[in-house]
């Protein structure tokens, strides 16, 4: 989703929506600035968690490669997975290891105890980044939000972390596939709130991250995926 054109916009916004650029569009992924010094002294004294949680910190480490390399946009610095703690997820980032849920989604009680949530409140802060940041960077330079879409976040929560073969996300999407379609559509619900609500905090662009959905087949994608990041595109083609 890209913010609504006008006149002398940036060449980011412009190579969004497929206008003729000056030059080639080229994306580099930073991962979130492991190798800048100034990232690397504030990671010594805050978790990634930590950083997200104050608005300050988070306004810096975005601004960091935009004012050393003077990119073409900046991209907030948070997390896919950070709409899932208000749920109910008990998020630990452990060193070495990545993100692990310590109460994983297994079963119908489990979905059923998801607590829905209102970004503007629970996800209060990452709001508040955007604007600092957006007040920083003025009008030339774009800020990209992002969120997670629902297969990657269900993955994730019904795995417990990481995973390279999904086996516990397929067996409940082929196994329960109602208590799957269920998880789904409220984790639909809370992306697209999400994404309303950085676009009105101040994002030019959201990205929606489905960084695991290459472990399913075209065929499993449709029938059980697909009719939910739809939706999501749908709300916030408003």
């Amino acid at each position: 989703m890209v913010s609504t054109a006008g006149a002398n916009t940036p060449a980011f916004l412009d190579a969004c929506r497929g206008l003729p650029t000056s030059v080639t569009p080229v994306w580099f992924m930073r991962q979130a600035g492991r190798y800048m010094p100034e990232y690397r002294r504030i990671r010594k004294r805050n978790t990634l968690l930590q950083i997200c949680a104050q608005p300050e910190l988070a306004t810096e480490v975005t601004l960091q490669p935009v004012k050393q390399f003077n990119v073409d946009a900046a991209i907030l610095f948070a997390d896919i997975l950070l709409p899932l703690v208000p749920m109910g997820l008990e998020l630990e980032f452990v060193k070495g290891d990545g993100p692990r849920f310590h109460n994983p989604i297994r079963n119908a009680a489990d979905v059923a105890a998801l607590r829905p949530v209102d970004p503007n409140e629970q996800l209060g802060h990452v709001l508040e980044a955007i604007r600092l940041i957006k007040k920083e960077l003025g009008h030339a330079t774009p800020l990209i939000g992002f969120a997670g879409a629902p297969f990657t976040l269900a993955s994730y929560v019904i795995e417990g972390g990481p995973s390279r073969q999904f086996l516990k996300t397929k067996q409940m999407m082929f196994g329960q596939p109602d208590v799957f379609n269920t998880l789904l559509e409220k984790l639909t619900r809370v992306v697209s709130d999400y994404v309303l609500a950085q676009v009105d905090a101040g994002v030019d662009v959201i990205q929606i991250f489905d960084s695991w959905v290459g472990c399913l087949s075209p065929g499993d994608y449709s029938r059980f995926v697909h009719s939910h990041s739809r939706r999501i595109f749908d709300t916030i083609q408003r």
